[in-house]
């Protein structure tokens, strides 16, 4: 990838045109305050709030439980409301519960704004990626490649303020964080404020094969309602499983060098940031694996082939040498990164392709819930299933997901077919609703597999 040197350049990288770029900046603001609370938030709780650990478990377990209704709801919502309107609206939540953590120290007060926040959370992850995918058109793939580089910085900002916080060790340190987090959202509501609303989904979104002209594919597909759609759900099931590559960097990773290596615990933070790095470095240039229905769903032998790797070498990682550790460490933290590069473009392109484009809100925030409860889920069966297997459960973990893996590109695949026989000479097209001339649609199809 080439870095940008001029305005013009950054204006040439971007899609979407100025509201693209600002929706860029967004993120880096959000993303910058949730790094600062993420950080410091566990240690906000015991030494400020004065909550035991076992109040913050329950604190972050009900949080979480909450957030996963964040993304269906959200995305339903954003159907039928402006994005402009509702993003903001959300960030405004997120800030609230941020001050009102500020000045509450009492479990059960904590308990209802920690959830209301956590709901804000999950559903401006699905309304920025809602937006993304109307602003950047048939280039969303690569929007949403350059988006995620810009987390991972916002992240990378965020974190090390919040080790400022932690050597200084102080209430009024984590405190700081808290309200720089604050902060954050309303600067992000701001700014989302200041952009255009986008197309509506009935004229976005196509994909990057319709951009060079003719019919948009699957133009005949009908909208539906994603719950009854049992393709859909299928898809999003496999994509729970194939989310995990999230919970055993950040989760099982840490855990396993502390209580299963000779590795010095001090490489936990060099592995982040060798994660931060890759993805940087990375995700635009591989981006162009997504960049279409099928290429993506022909990737997906990839992120399977990333899992045997970093399950072998998570397995290899127990030996009784520390040298060897950690190169089998480090080969493990590159291929779990590997494999969060890839599924985010497959992931993200057919998550769309997928969806018809009328319903493109309420699909998008059904797909949400995968990475949801994959975050709740997840932890638990690393934990007490895969690291309780020791170095066997790691290669049962990476051959599991390579499967699933292959079993998601037969299912897209089918899918897929099935679409593209919609759009042949004489082929009869279910009923929906009428679209006005001159719209195009986002791929999507009513099939119950």
């Amino acid at each position: 990838m080439r870095f940008p040197r001029s305005r013009s350049d950054i204006e040439q990288l971007v899609p979407g045109g100025r509201d693209g770029r600002r929706m860029l900046l967004v993120s880096l603001t959000d993303k910058a305050g949730s790094g600062l609370w993420y950080g410091t938030s566990a240690l906000y709780y015991t030494y400020v709030a004065g909550l035991a650990p076992h109040e913050i478990g329950l604190l972050l377990g009900v949080a979480g439980a909450v957030g996963v209704a964040g993304t269906p709801v959200a995305g339903r919502v954003a159907d039928h409301v402006p994005l402009t309107r509702l993003l903001p609206a959300v960030h405004a939540l997120r800030a609230a519960a941020a001050v009102g953590i500020l000045f509450t120290g009492t479990l059960w007060l904590l308990l209802p704004i920690a959830a209301l926040g956590s709901l804000g959370d999950r559903s401006a992850s699905v309304l920025t990626k809602l937006y993304a995918a109307r602003v950047a058109g048939p280039d969303r793939v690569r929007y949403q490649a350059l988006q995620r580089t810009v987390v991972n910085i916002g992240f990378g900002i965020g974190g090390l303020a919040a080790a400022v916080a932690l050597a200084i060790g102080t209430g009024t340190a984590y405190r700081t964080m808290l309200v720089g987090d604050a902060l954050s959202f309303a600067g992000a509501a701001l700014l989302v404020l200041r952009c255009a609303e986008p197309p509506s989904p009935v004229r976005v979104v196509a994909t990057a094969s319709t951009a060079s002209g003719g019919q948009p594919p699957h133009s005949k597909a009908p909208a539906t309602g994603p719950w009854r759609d049992r393709g859909y759900l299928a898809y999003t099931a496999t994509e729970t499983l194939l989310f995990l590559d999230d919970t055993a960097l950040n989760v099982g990773l840490p855990l396993w060098i502390a209580t299963a290596t000779v590795a010095p615990h001090s490489l936990v933070a060099l592995l982040f940031v060798l994660n931060n790095v890759l993805v940087v470095l990375f995700q635009v240039r591989l981006s162009r694996l997504g960049d279409e229905p099928r290429r993506a769903a022909a990737s997906l032998p990839l992120l399977g082939v990333a899992f045997l790797v970093a399950g072998g070498a998570m397995a290899v990682s127990a030996v009784d040498s520390a040298g060897i550790a950690v190169v089998a460490l480090v080969v493990a933290a590159t291929a779990f990164t590997a494999a969060e590069i890839v599924h985010a473009a497959i992931s993200w392109e057919l998550s769309l392709a997928l969806a018809p484009g009328r319903s493109q809100g309420a699909y998008l925030g059904v797909h949400g819930l995968a990475q949801s409860a994959q975050r709740s889920a997840g932890p638990v069966l690393l934990t007490s299933a895969v690291m309780a297997a020791g170095p066997l459960g790691w290669l049962g973990l990476g051959a599991g997901l390579a499967a699933v893996s292959v079993g998601q590109r037969t299912l897209v695949r089918r899918r897929l077919d099935r679409l593209d026989a919609l759009e042949r000479p004489g082929a009869a097209a279910p009923q929906a609703p009428a679209v006005p001339s001159g719209t195009v649609t986002v791929s999507g199809a009513d099939y119950r597999e």
